[in-house]
Order: structure tokens, then sequence, then C-alpha cells
């Protein structure tokens, strides 16, 4: 407890770290409060009646505003589509190819067509969620609603973006990231003290045991989140003049779970689709009414099969786009690195492609695991609400923030010579993008 006590106040100390923290925790308040601002035409009673069943989609990632029916009601959400977009468009795309490697000219360019489209996405979106709004008869004066909401939603998502990059610029921590880690915790309290009434007295005991569940979990997902292969690499002597420099050992870090969340946003978008086309013939065929009700429930067993098989070919899918062995290799001749025992070239990146084959595996078997952990919570009697924090999108995205977070205040600690976040004075992990050994 003294450790921990003296960490804060040496991160508080440092004057630099202390105003990016002040400056993180005040952009965050200014999302917060923006998520309970309704938009101007709805009635908040009716809002507030038929909040349980309205807009449950995105609630757990944007904190409740899409369910309020804010001003923020889309968050930061068409932002991360665009991004996506842009990211598989960069692959497939000769032109966006020669931007990213442009370096930062390709970026900005590559930002701007981002913000464009995060537009285009956000308006197209928010003709959907007005629709859905006036569906619900909550709304005052459909006509004028209609018109102004969809400037006040496309003006709440690009301001939220921009918190986001203060975030990252003037604050601590990836500020995308972190608004959305935020919209998820904020649904914590109120989850946990749901479980805790739901079992009372008597069950006291199991909702203790679902905490230690929930532990276990979490400390898995990190494990999940830091693991890597490290793929030692040499480089040759150089000479300087007279002087004579050996060669350096170095490492390749290649990610257990290089594909991070995406399979699951991936897979999550798909599971929709069975339960749409068998609500096609949903009037004329039992199998099909059978699979529409069989899909339509994320705890039964055929749902969660398909989900898990889905996530891991999505796995393979955005590693094999997000981590390219042909690259590393070439990148490693011109530099004059190669693998022990390994010929420079063709035979470097076969070697890497069977390595990341290999740990691609077991990393996509366990987030296929994760994903459904909710459901099988669920199963135990754990409350829906609840059960969300037991794996899938949302643990993933905590984890990876608090941990990216942490890596920074570690690195402000460790450059002012003192202690880490850990005993050992660094945390674990914090400097895996190139782990050098003499």
């Amino acid at each position: 407890m003294k450790k921990l006590i003296t960490t804060f106040k040496n991160i508080f100390a440092i004057e630099d770290l202390r105003i990016r923290i002040l400056n993180t925790l005040g952009f965050i308040a200014i999302f917060r409060l923006g998520s309970y601002v309704v938009l101007p035409g709805i009635d908040p009673n009716r809002l507030q009646s038929n909040s349980e069943g309205i807009f449950g989609l995105l609630d757990t990632l944007l904190g409740g505003a899409f369910s309020n029916a804010s001003i923020f009601a889309l968050g930061i959400m068409p932002y991360i589509s665009a991004s996506i977009v842009l990211q598989l468009l960069t692959i497939a795309v000769p032109y966006f190819q020669k931007l990213q490697k442009e370096g930062e000219s390709g970026r900005k360019k590559i930002n701007q067509y981002t913000r464009v489209l995060t537009i285009v996405i956000t308006a197209a979106q928010s003709f959907g969620f007005i629709q859905t709004i006036n569906a619900e008869a909550i709304v005052v004066d459909p006509f004028w609603f209609s018109i102004t909401s969809i400037f006040i939603l496309t003006a709440g998502t690009m301001f939220c973006m921009w918190l986001g990059e203060k975030i990252t610029d003037k604050g601590i921590g990836n500020g995308i990231s972190m608004l959305i880690m935020i919209g998820i915790v904020s649904r914590l309290p109120g989850a946990l003290i749901a479980e805790a009434l739901s079992k009372q007295l008597n069950g006291a005991l199991i909702f203790i045991l679902e905490l230690i569940a929930l532990y276990f979990i979490v400390m898995a997902v990190v494990m999940l989140t830091q693991a890597i292969r490290r793929i030692p690499i040499q480089y040759a002597k150089q000479v300087g003049g007279t002087t004579q420099y050996s060669g350096q050992r170095q490492f390749i870090p290649l990610k257990v779970n290089a594909a991070g969340v995406m399979p699951i946003i991936f897979a999550q978008s798909l599971m929709f689709i069975p339960s749409l086309i068998a609500s096609i013939w949903r009037d004329s065929s039992e199998l099909a009414a059978s699979i529409g009700t069989t899909f339509s429930d994320f705890t039964s067993w055929q749902y969660n099969l398909l989900f898990g098989i889905l996530i891991i070919v999505f796995t393979y899918f955005y590693t094999a786009i997000s981590v390219n062995p042909d690259q590393i290799s070439n990148d490693l001749k011109r530099s004059g690195g190669f693998i022990p025992g390994i010929k420079p070239g063709l035979a470097t990146s076969e070697f890497i492609g069977q390595v990341l084959d290999r740990i691609t595996l077991p990393g996509a078997l366990f987030l296929a695991l994760i994903a459904i952990l909710p459901a099988i919570a669920m199963l135990f009697g754990v409350t829906r609400e609840f059960s969300a924090f037991f794996g899938g999108t949302s643990l993933i995205i905590m984890v990876g923030v608090v941990l990216d977070t942490l890596n920074q205040v570690e690195s402000y600690l460790l450059m002012r010579h003192y202690d880490g976040m850990m005993k050992s004075g660094k945390l674990k992990g914090r400097t895996q993008n190139i782990a050098m050994a003499s």
C-alpha cells in the first residue's frame, strides 16, 4: 500500500504528466456530460419510459448515449468505421498503398479522407437513427426534428472525434480508444449493483465467486493481449573507419493476438444475417422460423458455434492483412539483418509466415472463447448487464486501453528516474516493440 501511495505521489510530482492527466479527466467529463444532452424535439418523459427497449445495440460501447438519444448518440463509432474502411483500402487500392508509404504527408492525406468519410457515414447512420426514433413516437415535431438532428448528430460525432484527438495530443493514452473505454466503464457500477441486488443475501457467496471468476478472466485477457513470440534477429558487423562494431542482436515481436478486437467486431456484424434471411420465409416455413429464433438468441449453442468459427476465420484474415511477412523480410534485408539459420529473402518470409500461422491458431481459439464467455455467464445466472464484462469486445477494449495508458505513465516515471508501476521498476511488456539483448 505504501508503494502504491508513493507511486501516485511520483505521478503527480511530474508537472507534464499531472497536466496531461487533468486534461484527460476534463475531456472525459465533457464527453460524459454530452451523452446526457437529449436531442432537441424529443419528449424526455417518453424517452425514459421506452429506454429499456430502444437502441440497445451500441449502448455498451457508448455508455448509454445511444438509448438516451443524446447529441453524442453515435459517438465516435462512425469514425471507427471510416478508419476500418481506409485501413482496408490501403491494402487493396494502389493509390492508398502509395499514400501509406509517403510518411507524414501521406498519413495526413489518409486522415483527411478518414474525416470526410466519417461525415458521410455519420449522415447515413443519423438518418437511420432518426427513423427509429420517429417510429417510437417520442418526437414532438418529426419533420423539423429529422432535418435538425442530422446536422446535430454529425456535429456531435465530429466533436467526439476532436475530443479524442485532443486527449491523444494533450492528455494521456489513445484518445479514441479512451472514449470507447469510458463509455463501457460507465455502465460497470450500475451492472455491479444490479447483479448484487439480484443475488440478495442468499446469493452473496455466488456473487463473490462471480467476482473471483471475473478477476481470473481479466488476467487471462491481459495475458492474451501481452503475449508475443520473439524471433531473434542478428545484424552483421559494421566497420567505421578503423573501428569495428559488433553485430547487434534484436527480436521481432509477433503478437499472439495481432488482430486485436477486430475479428469480434467483424463477426458480430455478420451474426444478424441468418435471422434476417430466415425472417423472409418465417411465415411460410417452420424451419426458417426455427432458424430465426435460434440465431436471435445469443445464448444458444448454434449461435455461439457460428460466432466462434467466424472469429477464428476473421482472426486469420485480419492478421494476414495487418502483418506482412514479405515486407518484414525485405526490411530486414535492407537493414543488413537476418534470422540465424535462415537465408535472407524468400526463406525468411516463409519462416515468419509459418511462425505467424502457428501462434495465430491458439490466439484465435482463445479470442473465440473470450467472445462467447458473456453467453456462458448468462447461462450460469449472471444478469445480462454484468455478463457483458465477462468477455467480448468490452473486456478486450478495456484491458487494451488500460495497459496502453499504464505503459505511457510508466515511461514518464522512468524518464524522471522514479520507480515504475511495478516493484521491478518497469511494467512487463512496456518495451515489447523491440526487445534487445546483448
